[in-house]
Order: structure tokens, then sequence, then C-alpha cells
């Protein structure tokens, strides 16, 4: 950003001399002159070039006198910068994948979604930044990724490429089952894996990844739909781990213990709509939160409920920005001193040579 100033305006105080000065050197009345009987006569010539030339010499010496008192003012042109030093949070978002999280019992815009696409949702706006959703984004801090199932997976480290963040949150699915033609399933033993929940893994590896980094102020946010039913790691005995590291554990819990609409394929291949209860620890999960030193939280039936969560999390974890400003300046004074000294020179060689008058 582009600024302008002059360093010493005092010297614009000489501008009234200046133009008594002008006055005093170029008035008829203040001049020598010659007495004629009458000038009628001389009022008729043609007027020359010379005479023009002459007649501009005031304006042209009280130019060049104000361009020097402009010079004296210094004239500085200065480009403004600011460095913004940011102190960002690390984030590992913790997400559930589990079987569970396909369950349609929320709403976007009126329309039913799943548990995980309204994750996705709110997660990207968390992320990014949405007006509509009240948040402002994150984009000072580290953040990674990791999903879990039946065992937890890292899918970002913690990066500030939040734009390659969101498309790998877009890219998470749960798993599904693959059959071959006669309707048998292949991969029965890894799907039915990922249909549990191991809370405990999520949270050791989501410590294990905020342990490697520099950031003073580390944080997990753990999301699920479930009770720990899977996994090596004791959720509770996670939780401790984090504490010692340093790390603040953010808990939020999707659905409820209520029937909620899962899809699921008949006899025939169709998919068809089954209610389903999917058990939920919100004790374990306030437990979780409690020993890490954070907060738990629950959101159930819409992607506003659950950004209201986030939001809430986005005010309570506020980056650290310090601004600092500064202008270097070029000094621009000889732009109004050389012209201004030309132009006094020229007007004093001309009324000694030329112009010159004899009383």
């Amino acid at each position: 950003m582009e600024a302008f100033r002059f360093y010493s305006p005092i010297w614009f105080a000489l501008a009234p001399m200046a133009l008594i000065a002008v006055y005093w050197a170029f008035h008829p009345k203040l001049r020598a002159a010659a007495v004629f009987s009458s000038l009628a006569d001389l009022k008729n010539l043609p007027v020359s070039t010379a005479q023009r030339i002459r007649r501009i010499l005031p304006y042209a010496y009280g130019l060049g006198l104000v361009l020097l008192i402009g010079a004296l003012a210094r004239p500085q042109r200065g480009q403004s910068e600011s460095m913004r030093h940011t102190e960002g949070i690390a984030i590992e978002l913790v997400v559930d994948v589990s079987g569970s999280m396909d369950a349609l019992d929320f709403q976007l815009d009126d329309q039913a979604i799943s548990r995980i696409n309204a994750v996705k949702h709110v997660v990207k706006d968390f992320i990014l930044g949405s007006k509509e959703s009240e948040l402002a984004g994150r984009p000072n801090d580290l953040i990674g990724l990791i999903a879990f199932g039946g065992f937890a997976d890292s899918k970002c480290p913690l990066t500030l490429d939040h734009g390659a963040l969101t498309d790998i949150v877009e890219s998470v699915q749960i798993a599904k089952a693959v059959k071959d033609s006669h309707g048998k399933i292949i991969n029965a033993a890894g799907w039915q894996e990922e249909q549990a929940t191991a809370i405990g893994d999520g949270l050791a590896l989501g410590a294990d990844r905020l342990r490697g980094s520099n950031a003073k102020s580390k944080v997990m946010i753990l999301l699920t739909d479930g009770d720990n039913n899977a996994g090596v790691v004791e959720p509770h005995e996670a939780a401790k781990i984090a504490k010692e590291l340093g790390i603040k554990v953010y808990t939020i819990c999707v659905g409820q213990n209520n029937p909620a609409p899962f899809p699921m394929e008949d006899d025939f291949g169709n998919r068809v709509l089954v209610p389903q209860v999917f058990p939920i620890d919100e004790d374990l999960l306030r437990d979780i939160a409690n020993i890490a030193g954070g907060k738990y939280f629950h959101a159930t039936k819409s992607a506003k409920a659950l950004a209201d969560v986030y939001a809430e999390i986005d005010r309570l974890e506020k980056s650290k920005v310090e601004q600092s400003n500064y202008t270097e300046y070029t000094e621009l004074y000889h732009w109004l001193a050389l012209p201004g000294v030309g132009l006094l020179l020229s007007v004093g060689f001309l009324n000694m040579t030329r112009f010159r008058s004899l009383p």
C-alpha cells in the first residue's frame, strides 16, 4: 500500500513570504521608472513575443520559490507493508467411519443425509470457513485427519494445505461389503471389522501424530456415534496419554439411542431403510473430555446443530495473530528542487540580460 507525506511541513510557512517577495520584485510601482509625458501612443503598438515572455516571469519566479519551499518540506513516497506473526494451533480431527455412520438421521437443506455426510459438510466448513455456518475457518492452523472404524488410520498428516485436506475429507468412505456374482461377501473379515468402533485406537493415533508437532497448543476433536467395542487401546488410557502430552481433547457425539433409518439390501438386492439402534456411550465421551481438559458436545438431527458445536470449539480455540506495520519512504525533494532552482536561475538570468531595464 502506497503512502505520501511531507517530512518537514513547517517550511510551508514560508509561502506567504514567497508571495511578498514576488510582489516586491515585480510590481511596477515598487520599481524605479523613467517619467514620460504620455504613453498613449505606445498602447497601440503590437505585443511582441519577448513582452509576452516578460509578463510570465513573475509567475515563473513565484513557481520557482513554491517548488523550493516544497522541496524543503521533503516530500516522501512510502510503501506500506504489514507482517503477520501467527501462532497457530495443531488440530487433529479424529472421525468415526464405522458402519453406523451411514444412518440417515441428519438433515441438510431439508433433506435427509447420513451422519458421515453431515460430518464431511461441517468439517470442511470448520477448516475453510463458512458465513452460513458462522465458522471463521482455521487458515493459520496445522490440521490433520484420522479416520477410525474397527482400526484407526491416518488419512492426512498435520498440514497447512487445507485445500488438499478438504479433498481428503470428501474422499473418506465407510467400508462397504463387496459381493461376488453369487452374492457372497468376499471382503467379509475386513468389512465386519470396519463396522466396529475403536475409539481408544483413534485417540492414541491422534496423540501420536500431535506429539511430533512444535505447536504450543495441541487439540484433538473426536467425533463418534457409538460405543468403544474394538481396538487394543482403552479410551481412558488414551485420554490420559493425551493429557500427559499436553493435548486437549474435545468429544462430539452424533446420533442418539433411538431407532435411526439405516440403508440395507433386501434379499432381492434392493436398497431399503430399516430402523436400527446404535448404542452410544455419552459417559465415556464425557470422561475422555474431562480427563484431557476439553469439553463434551452432543449434536443430533441437523447439520446446523453439528456446525454450532464446531463453532463453539472455534471460539474456544483461537489462534494468536499479531500484525506489525512499517513503511519505507523514498525522498522526492529533488523532483521539486531541480525545477525550482532552474526557474529562479532562468528568471534571474533573463532579468540581467534580455529583459534588463534601466530607469
